[in-house]
């Protein structure tokens, strides 16, 4: 982006250690823009922020992270949006504790999007990823950006699925946007950059620590029309996403599963408190009242197997008899035979209410 000098005093107050967006709201509130502030005397900046970052505002060490994040912003695509600046998401503004900036790297309107956040464990089941990219994926070609944090296990999966549907996608991420973690993510993270954004409060140079993830998912929440959560343990780093989502005033999705399956309890539990239970992507877009859209590859091959059809149109999710004959234009005699077998041989799984799930 081009670099202004509002840009360079926007990071000067960000590279001051624990400058956080209440601290950088009195700043505000008395000055009238990051560079008057920058301009103070470290007297007067000492009664609002402490002497400590008054003093730390112009030290060595922060005059080094101010050129790190200049060389960084001489990109094309990367962008540091305080929360003064239109393109700041409207959304992500009015939640409490807001990130006083944001560093984007990719499309600044992929943030303008309409944007729904998929959540879960980084340990999840092979149903589970399977879910998490079917859902992404129509829902992403129904018109809603997926958002989600870059980790292994569901976040992963619902960015591929995500990608698949619209081509686009936001990451919101627990480091300096220098930096891809975890590391076998990069393509992921190049795809995502490309046709959608790398979103992080954090400055250039950061490294992944512990505490960065739980804060990330303020802005995963803040972002979102809702939020879904598939498969988290009831200490899950989800839950805090969901419980977030819910003081934000989004809306809260949770897909059921086996009462066997210890990942399931945390979206049973969200279930018991409130959130909307989803058996289809379906189920959210009403719920958000937009309409569905499928995915290209539903559009099936006249010269597909019909095995490999049925089992093409089951990877978006349950479906219905009914569904499943509008959908790939086969009888519901050939259809229930088809299905008959893959239960028996385990790979369709019949759901009560006469839906029927793909397993592997």
């Amino acid at each position: 982006m081009p670099v202004n000098a509002e840009s360079e005093f926007w990071l000067r107050l960000e590279a001051v250690p624990g400058l956080g967006p209440e601290a950088v709201q009195r700043l505000l509130g008395a000055f009238d823009s990051a560079a008057t502030v920058c301009a103070a005397s470290q007297s007067t900046l000492a009664t609002l922020i402490g002497p400590a970052r008054a003093a730390a505002l112009r030290s060595a060490e922060t005059d080094t992270a101010v050129q790190r994040g200049l060389d960084w912003l001489a990109a094309e695509d990367a962008h540091l949006i305080p929360i003064t600046d239109p393109a700041y998401p409207e959304a992500l503004q009015s939640v409490p504790g807001a990130p006083p900036w944001l560093y984007v790297k990719g499309r600044l309107a992929a943030l303008s999007q309409p944007l729904l956040a998929i959540v879960g464990s980084r340990n999840a089941s092979v149903q589970g990823q399977r879910d998490a990219e079917a859902f992404a994926e129509t829902l992403a070609a129904s018109g809603l950006t997926i958002v989600s944090g870059l980790a292994e296990g569901i976040d992963t999966a619902a960015h591929r699925g995500g990608l698949a549907g619209n081509g686009s996608g936001i990451a919101v991420v627990g480091t300096g946007l220098d930096r891809v973690y975890p590391a076998k993510n990069r393509a992921l993270a190049h795809e995502l950059a490309l046709g959608g954004a790398l979103v992080s409060e954090f400055p250039i140079g950061t490294p992944p620590r512990p505490g960065h993830f739980p804060r990330r998912n303020r802005i995963i929440s803040g972002l979102s029309l809702g939020v879904l959560v598939v498969e988290a343990a009831l200490e899950s780093g989800s839950l805090i996403t969901a419980r977030l989502a819910g003081e934000h005033g989004r809306e809260v999705f949770a897909l059921p599963g086996s009462i066997h399956n210890p990942l399931a309890r945390g979206c049973h539990r969200l279930i018991r408190d409130g959130a909307k239970l989803v058996e289809s992507a379906n189920d959210i877009l009403e719920e958000l009242q937009r309409p569905l859209t499928l995915p290209a590859r539903d559009k099936i091959d006249p010269d597909t197997p019909p095995d490999s059809a049925l089992l093409s149109l089951l990877d978006n999710g349950p479906l219905g008899l009914d569904q499943l004959q509008e959908r790939s234009g086969l009888t519901v005699d050939s259809l229930s035979a088809m299905l008959l077998t893959h239960e028996l041989e385990g790979r369709v799984a019949s759901l009560p209410g006469g839906r029927f799930q793909r397993l592997y």
